[in-house]
């Protein structure tokens, strides 16, 4: 009986106790996260009193994975993932080297052997899914630019990760593991495979799946039941990412992750999204659950210093080559810290790594008890590390003129040129954000011959801007140089198009400040946000669901204006848009 509701007792005692942790975390003013990490130490089987069941709660954890990972997708597309690929690449991939260098490194003073070092480096180098996604929500900021460089980021990490799962086996002998030596042609053999089945995978997913599963969602939604389409999302979450992994060696993170890509080209997208957030909610927590599960308290009194050594590499390390990379990229200061701080922590392939690590004979015993008291820790200081960014960038910038140069003010593309034409200089529109409203907005402003200048945080979209004959500056607008550069002093309207609005009344009162006459216009995504910002003086603040339902309205009155005029008899088959009349 105790078996069979293994499944059972390890949710309820999971959710439960995560709960009451949970909300007195939250009460002494700590992150929730570390109330639910110390849940799954508490049921964990290294402290006394009830065992849950580790297993269970590592495959509830993988589902948690899935549906986050898969809803990140559905706000991704493929075009956000290559707008970032200058960075996200090369950074992903030199910030691994060097938090794997760092590893072997200390693991090499220890004393472990060369495989030992690799694996202990390698698993220190990579992030946990879970804890970038739920940081980034928090801070409200993943579907920022910022945001998708992370996401990128996480991308390139989780592909590294693949392949170096794929790779450790054969090349254990090589190493110094259990098992023979294996020959060379075999071990390109494998990295070969590997490369075609993660292409064949993403070729079917961009060319099959983008056409199938939207038609999919778009047949279940006919149907008119909720709990149908709850059951397709989820169904296609989950079994997209497990057939990518059982068929194509790819892990369930990015198989999910590009099932919601290619879901997002259905119009229900935005609707997936709202129906699979409790779930993605509810099964994130049991994550944070199972880590704590696999945590040995004992490892913190036996060995100390070895455990400050890789929190200081995850950390610091990680944090200080992701910083640099940013900075070298010619980013700002803020995306350059905010990426870092996504980046200072360690989670599932880690573990997975550890796991492989051990079966194969390369790493000690007590690297695994290293490595997971390094991630609960780098977890649970990581909400720390977000609150820490906005005091700390302020403070460089007070009192560090490298600081103040390093934020971007000797790029090139942070300056308007000086063949800019006039017309952009005086009575123009200052347009903040280039994405999906952004663009409509700019296309309008040119067609009615409206001078404006695009302030863009994303460099390659301000240099095509630029290519295309457009007036654009890069930067920051909650920086005040940005908006100085855009003219905002001479400019006649402010135009915010982000979707983030976190920083919208800093750049409004910025623009105030330089431009007291100047008129602005705010994108708001909620009642309660638009009516807030409406209060505190910002603007006209235009709501998604109202700007909608105007236009519909307009629609609805200039058709029915265009019936009665033409005689009030027209036929529901000519009626503009296919409004029927009802006549009694």
């Amino acid at each position: 009986m105790h078996h069979s509701l293994s499944l059972i007792n390890t949710i309820a005692a999971g959710l439960g106790l995560a709960l009451l942790l949970g909300f007195i975390a939250t009460r002494v003013k700590l992150p929730a996260l570390v109330g639910y990490l110390l849940a799954g130490v508490m049921i964990g089987p290294f402290t006394p009193g009830f065992v849950a069941d580790r297993e269970m709660a590592s495959q509830l954890a993988e589902i948690g994975v899935m549906l986050l990972m898969f809803g990140v997708g559905l706000h991704f597309s493929l075009g956000d993932l290559l707008a970032v690929r200058r960075i996200a690449l090369p950074g992903a991939v030199v910030q691994m080297v060097v938090a794997t260098l760092l590893g072997m490194g200390l693991a090499t003073w220890w004393g472990w052997g060369l495989g030992g070092a690799l694996v202990f480096g390698l698993s220190l180098s990579v992030a946990s899914t879970v804890v970038l996604l739920r940081a980034l929500e928090t801070q409200g900021i993943l579907d920022s630019y910022t945001g998708r460089i992370a996401v990128g980021w996480l991308v390139v990490e989780d592909l590294a990760m693949v392949l170096v799962l794929v790779l450790l086996p054969p090349l254990a002998g090589w190493l110094g593991g259990s098992g023979a030596e294996t020959p060379a042609a075999d071990v390109w053999r494998a990295v070969g495979i590997t490369l075609a089945q993660v292409g064949a995978f993403v070729v079917l997913m961009l060319v099959v799946g983008r056409r199938v599963f939207p038609w999919v969602l778009w047949q279940v939604a006919r149907t008119g039941s909720r709990e149908l389409f709850t059951l397709c999302v989820v169904a296609a979450a989950v079994s997209i990412a497990y057939g990518s992994a059982a068929l194509f060696g790819v892990s369930f993170a990015l198989g999910a992750f590009f099932a919601g890509m290619v879901m997002r080209e259905s119009e229900f997208s935005h609707r997936a999204a709202q129906e699979s957030l409790p779930l993605r909610d509810a099964f994130a927590v049991l994550f944070f659950v199972s880590v704590g599960m696999l945590f040995n308290p004992w490892v913190l009194v036996e060995r100390p210093l070895q455990v400050l050594g890789v929190v200081a590499i995850i950390i610091l390390g990680k944090t200080l080559a992701a910083a640099a990379l940013v900075l070298a990229f010619r980013y700002p200061l803020n995306t350059a810290l905010t990426v870092s701080a996504s980046l200072a922590q360690i989670g599932e392939f880690s573990f997975i790594l550890v796991g492989l690590g051990s079966s194969l004979g390369l790493l000690p015993p007590e690297g695994a008890s290293l490595v997971l008291a390094g991630a609960l820790i780098s977890i649970a200081v990581n909400p720390v590390l977000f609150r820490a960014i906005a005091p700390l960038q302020q403070w460089l910038r007070a009192r560090s003129a490298l600081a103040r140069r390093l934020d971007q003010r000797d790029d090139p593309l942070a300056e308007l040129p000086m063949t800019t034409d006039e017309k952009f200089l005086a009575r123009q529109v200052v347009l903040v954000g280039y994405g999906r409203v952004g663009q409509r907005i700019a296309a309008a402003l040119v067609a009615q011959d409206v001078p404006f200048v695009v302030a863009e945080q994303n460099r390659e979209l301000v240099e095509s801007l630029r290519n295309q004959g457009m007036a654009a500056v890069y930067g920051d607008a909650v920086d005040p140089a940005v908006l100085i550069q855009a003219h905002i002093a001479r400019a006649h309207m402010l135009v915010i198009a982000t979707p983030d609005t976190l920083n919208v009344r800093q750049i409004v009162e910025t623009a105030r400040i330089l431009n007291p006459e100047i008129e602005t216009v705010v994108r708001s995504h909620n009642d309660e946000e638009a009516r807030l910002l409406e209060q505190e003086g910002v603007g006209k603040v235009f709501l998604g669901e109202e700007a909608l339902a105007v236009a519909m309205t307009e629609h609805v009155v200039a058709s029915a204006h265009q019936r009665h005029a033409g005689g009030g008899h027209a036929s529901a088959a000519t009626a503009p848009g296919g409004l029927h009349e009802h006549r009694a």
